[in-house]
């Protein structure tokens, strides 16, 4: 396996405590009627036999649910990106972050998982609220054809195809590795939401090449935020 530029080390240098600020009173949460509807209605839409997820970054690493049988798959026509706007979780409102969804274009090698048979609404119903908690997000929340080495079938997927308000798209990958050095919320930092995806997918074989180039960018910048230089330890103040 390649030896990844952003380690463990450089990670722990974006920690800091940062208080959780609580819900964005601008955006519409959704009630528990709402999410039991909408997990109603994409049941309805699922197809006959087991409920399938497609990950594609954090759900590889930190999936919150069980699952039985998990396999490769692409999903074409998206891409992996770097492009929603965070001010909390992993960024605060003094230095916002990035998160990633899939925006339209090319391809994106991810991870399936197959949930264990069970009432397929109550089973979605548990991962949108995991995943969403705001009426604005709901329609990021779609049924992708993925392609397996076992033929095509179609996973449920999280924040695919996001537009509007909170989204930063098309952004060059300099500008999103200078955002995810710098940017910590309460449960982590950008840094360290990339490094455990990249890490992760190479657990599985899969090599993001962008992701791979923002490894390395988001190191260079760590290194430069806080006097460290490639191979050596913190630089002399003197």
């Amino acid at each position: 396996m390649r030896r990844m530029s952003l380690t463990s080390e450089l990670v722990a240098l974006c920690h800091r405590e940062e208080a959780d600020p609580g819900p964005d009173g601008s955006w519409t949460q959704l009630t528990d009627e709402d999410f039991q509807a909408l997990a109603s209605r994409l049941s309805g839409e699922a197809d006959a036999g087991p409920l399938w997820v497609f990950a594609y970054g954090s759900l590889i690493w930190k999936p919150a649910f069980e699952s039985v049988e998990r396999q490769r798959a692409t999903a074409f026509g998206w891409h992996r990106s770097f492009c929603l706007d965070m001010v909390r979780w992993r960024g605060s409102a003094e230095q916002p972050g990035l998160m990633m969804a899939l925006e339209r274009g090319g391809r994106c090698n991810g991870v399936i998982y197959r949930l264990p048979e069970g009432e397929k609404p109550l089973q979605i119903e548990r991962l949108l609220r995991r995943e969403i908690s705001d009426h604005e997000s709901i329609g990021s929340v779609r049924w992708l054809p993925v392609h397996t080495a076992q033929g095509t079938l179609r996973a449920l997927g999280f924040w695919v195809g996001v537009t509007g308000r909170g989204t930063s798209l098309n952004q060059p990958l300099e500008n999103v590795a200078r955002v995810l050095a710098r940017a910590c919320g309460h449960v982590g930092s950008g840094a360290e939401y990339l490094y455990n995806t990249v890490s992760h997918l190479e657990e599985f074989g899969i090599r993001d090449r962008n992701l791979w180039r923002l490894q390395e960018l988001v190191a260079n910048e760590i290194r430069s935020i806080h006097g460290r230089a490639p191979g050596m330890g913190l630089l002399s103040a003197s």
